[in-house]
C-alpha cells in the first residue's frame, strides 16, 4: 500500500512540474558544427528527460547482461552447496544411528559436492571409527590438526585415540596442545589434570587445578579438595626420596586443605606419632572424627595413646579414651563400633554388647544387624565367643558369609573396591575418584537375622542354601 501510494506521488509530481515547464515561456538555440537547432525550453525539456531515461535502461541491460554469468554460476554452485550440506546432514544421522555404508556413501557425495576438506574431514574421521578404522581416522584427524580452522577438532580426535589406547606419554602431549588452544573448556581441563596425575606430574596437575578454579570450572571447594589429594601424593613422593621434612610439611598442608580426606589426615597423624607428638595426632584424629568417623583413626588414636601399662590396663586406657574420642559425634555407626571394639578388648561384655546392639534394629521381635554389615556380624560373633563360648558365635560367623561387604575404599568410575587408598584407580586409572561405602553387590539376596536374645537365627541362612 505504501509503495503504491509513493509511485502516484512521484508520478503526480512529474505531471506538476511538467506542467510547470510548459507554461514557462523561453526558446532554446543549439550551433554545433554547421548545425543549428532551435526550439521551446519546454521541448527540449523533454526530450532531455527522455534521453536520461533511455540511457539509465540501457546502462541497466548492459550489467544485467555482464553480470549473468556470475549470477548463473553462484545459483549452480549454492544449489550444489545445498546438496552437500544435505550430504553432510545425512552422514552425520548415519554416524549417530551407526550405519557406516549409509555414512561412507554421504561422505563421498558431500566431498564431491562441497569440495571443501575443513568439512568433510571430521565426518571422514568419525566414519572410518565407525568402521574401526583408527589408522584412517587418526589419518584425518592429524589433517584437521594441521588446518587453523579445525586444529582443535582434530586434537581432540587424536587425544581420545591416544587415552584409549593408554599412549599416557602422547595423550599429555596432545592434551597440553588442546589446553592452549581451549584453555576454558571443562573437558580438555579435566583431560589434562587426569593425565598430568597419572604420569605423576603432581606439580603440573595443582597448577592446572588452580587454572580451573579461576576459569571458573570447578568450585572452590573442589579445588581445595584437589589441592589436598596432590599435595599428598607430593608428600608421599618425598617421602620415599627420604626427605621426611618436606613430607611431614606436605602432609600437614593437605589435612589443613581438607579435614574430611581420611587418607591425608591419617598419613599426617602417623607422621606425628613416629616423630613422638602423640598429644597432637590425637587433637587431629579428634576433630576429624567429629566430621568423617573412619576405623584407620581409631586405630592411630591408638597408636598416639603410647605405653599404658600391661594387657588390662592397655585396654581399660583405650577404652577410656575411646570414650573420649567419639564423645563429640556418639550416636554414628562408627563410633558404636570403635566403643564395642574397645569393651571387647578391656572385656566388658555389657558395654560391647549394649555398643553393638545399637548398630541393630528390630522388626517383629527378631533383631536384625544394622545394614547388615558383615562387620556387625563378626563383632556379635567375638561377643558370643568371648563371653559365652556359644554355638551362636559359629552362626554369626556363618552369617557373615552371607552378610553385606564391609565398607571399604570404592572408585566412583568403574567400582574398583580396595582396602588402601590411592589417588590413581589401579582398573580404570581415574584420579582422586575412590570415596569409602560400601561395593556395590547383587541385590534381592537375604538378609542375616538373630533372635532378640542376641542369639543368630539360621533360617535366612538355610533359606539361602536352598535356593
Amino acid at each position: 500500500m505504501l509503495r503504491t501510494l509513493w509511485s502516484l506521488f512521484i508520478l503526480v509530481g512529474a505531471v506538476l512540474a511538467l506542467a510547470w515547464i510548459a507554461d514557462q515561456p523561453g526558446d532554446a538555440s543549439l550551433q554545433w558544427q554547421g548545425f543549428r537547432v532551435e526550439s521551446s525550453f519546454a521541448l527540449l525539456a523533454v526530450v532531455v528527460g527522455v534521453l536520461a531515461i533511455v540511457t539509465a535502461l540501457a546502462y541497466r541491460l548492459w550489467l544485467a547482461l555482464r553480470r549473468a554469468p556470475g549470477q548463473v554460476s553462484d545459483a549452480w554452485l549454492g544449489r550444489r552447496r545445498h546438496k552437500g550440506f544435505q550430504a553432510l546432514t545425512r552422514g552425520m544421522v548415519a554416524v549417530a544411528a551407526g550405519d557406516a555404508e549409509e555414512a561412507r556413501r554421504s561422505v563421498k557425495r558431500a566431498e564431491v559436492l562441497l569440495n571443501d576438506p575443513p568439512l568433510t574431514l571430521l565426518l571422514s574421521a568419525q566414519t572410518a571409527q565407525l568402521e574401526g578404522n583408527d589408522t584412517s581416522a587418526a589419518g584425518f584427524f592429524r589433517a584437521m590438526a594441521e588446518q587453523q580452522e579445525t586444529e582443535f577438532l582434530g586434537v581432540r580426535g587424536l587425544l581420545t585415540q591416544a587415552i584409549k589406547r593408554g599412549d599416557a606419554a602422547e595423550a599429555l602431549n596432545l592434551a597440553r596442545r588442546a589446553y592452549r588452544l581451549r584453555p576454558k573448556s571443562a573437558w580438555v581441563a579435566d583431560n589434562l589434570i587426569q593425565l598430568q596425575a597419572r604420569n605423576g606430574n603432581w606439580l603440573d596437575a595443582q597448577v592446572t587445578s588452580e587454572e580451573q578454579v579461576r576459569n571458573g570450572l570447578i568450585s572452590r571447594d573442589n579445588g581445595r579438595r584437589r589441592k589436598a589429594v596432590l599435595t599428598l601424593e607430593q608428600g608421599l613422593e618425598k617421602r620415599r626420596q627420604g626427605d621426611l621434612v618436606a613430607a611431614a610439611q606436605l602432609f600437614k598442608s593437605a589435612a589443613n586443605l581438607a579435614p574430611g580426606l581420611i587418607p591425608a589426615v591419617a598419613t599426617f597423624a602417623d607422621t606425628l606419632v613416629a616423630a613422638g607428638k602423640d598429644k597432637r595426632a590425637r587433637e587431629l584424629i579428634e576433630k576429624t572424627w567429629l566430621m568423617s568417623p573412619h576405623p584407620k583413626l581409631l586405630k592411630l588414636y591408638w597408636a598416639a595413646l603410647g605405653n599404658s601399662g600391661d594387657g588390662p590396663a592397655q585396654a581399660l586406657a583405650q577404652m577410656k579414651a575411646t570414650e573420649h574420642l567419639v564423645k563429640a559425634n556418639r550416636d554414628h555407626s562408627e563410633s558404636h563400633i570403635a566403643l564395642a571394639r574397645a569393651a571387647l578388648a578391656a572385656r566388658l561384655w555389657g558395654e560391647a554388647r549394649t555398643h553393638i546392639g545399637a548398630l541393630s534394629c528390630s522388626e517383629g521381635g527378631v533383631t536384625k544387624a544394622y545394614n547388615h554389615e558383615a562387620r556387625v556380624c563378626r563383632l556379635w560373633a567375638e561377643l558370643e565367643d568371648a563371653e559365652h563360648a556359644a554355638a551362636a558365635s559359629l552362626q554369626w560367623l556363618s552369617l557373615a558369609s552371607h552378610a553385606e561387604t564391609d565398607p571399604t575404599w570404592v572408585c566412583d568410575g568403574c567400582g574398583n573396591a580396595v582396602d588402601d587408598w590411592s589417588a590413581i584407580c589401579g582398573n580404570c586409572r581415574a584420579f582422586d575418584g575412590f570415596t569409602w561405602r560400601k561395593p556395590p553387590q547383587v541385590a534381592g539376596l537375604n538378609k542375616p537375622s538373630l533372635a532378640s536374645d542376641g542369639t543368630a537365627n539360621l533360617q535366612v541362612l538355610i533359606e539361602t542354601e536352598a535356593d
